[in-house]
């Protein structure tokens, strides 16, 4: 009994290790565009509000190291090298995307996403010739599934602003903005900017305040903390039925603002939604 107590001990420390060596590197991440850096000639596509996938040449895993479960029609046609992206369900549908790739069986839902490739992280060399290999390989062997993003070349600070105002139009969050020369480096590079005509941040449900007027009996209001302790409340951006059944205590939201006063509070926050990706 002992041996064989010993032996599942072994094997359960390999599967752990094993875990851990294929589970995603640290990723390379954008900062918030400042418009202090200059941008002409960069590369521009839209900023998909997606759960973020890692391909490892076998298996897809998400940001944090969970091992996803796709359909093997998902992956088919995926290459032998690495890859990163969104899996993104299309426009306004992260909430959809992120609960069916949580799932552990869902193929169906799975076969409504497609894996939007941003990058080859394990490839060496620039940006643009990182991205041409996964062009490339889908150019050779293309997928229902998956698909490189275009990238755009931008003049000026003027045509990111008119190509910011359409996504917003077609109901897009914003733009991702990239050194074509920049190299794959490791956590939140100034190479990469992050373009909105709002900023986003995340924060914890405290307490529900009750509403008034046509509100009367209806959530009027979230108080929510952010991670430094800043505590405010947000009573905006809620539908009938998120004021009939708001987001519970320690729900982490994600909510939008212009920008943030003196004091360290959001200006005009506006709900937009349960974050329900934390953990994957």
């Amino acid at each position: 009994m002992k041996r064989l107590q010993t032996l599942i001990v072994l094997l359960v420390n390999v599967v752990m290790l094993a875990v851990a060596w294929a589970a995603p590197p640290a990723p390379m991440l954008p900062q918030i565009d400042n418009g202090q850096i200059t941008i002409s000639g960069w590369l521009m596509s839209e900023k998909l509000d997606g759960v973020r996938g890692y391909w490892d040449g076998q298996q897809l895993w998400s940001k944090n190291g969970t091992l996803f479960q796709p359909p093997s029609a998902f992956v088919a046609d995926l290459p032998p090298f690495a890859l990163e992206g969104e899996l993104w369900g299309g426009r306004g549908s992260f909430e959809t995307t992120a609960a069916v790739v949580k799932r552990l069986d869902d193929p169906a839902g799975w076969l409504r996403l497609r894996f939007a490739i941003f990058d080859v992280p394990l490839a060496p060399g620039s940006f643009s010739r990182r991205v041409e290999k996964a062009s490339a390989w889908f150019a050779a062997h293309p997928s229902p599934y998956a698909f490189v993003i275009a990238q755009q070349p931008v003049q000026d600070r003027a045509e990111l602003q008119r190509e910011l105002a359409r996504i917003e139009r077609l109901g897009g969050e914003g733009l991702i903005v990239r050194d074509p020369e920049a190299l794959y480096l490791a956590g939140r590079r100034p190479e990469i900017l992050k373009v909105k005509s709002f900023q986003d941040d995340e924060a914890v449900v405290i307490k529900h305040l009750s509403g008034q007027g046509k509100n009367a009996k209806l959530l009027g209001a979230l108080l929510v903390e952010l991670p430094d302790g800043t505590r405010f409340k947000i009573g905006a951006g809620f539908s009938d039925e998120q004021r009939r059944s708001p987001p519970p205590l320690g729900t982490t939201i994600t909510f939008k603002h212009n920008g943030r006063y003196r004091s360290g509070l959001p200006k005009f926050p506006v709900f937009l939604r349960i974050r329900r990706d934390l953990g994957l």
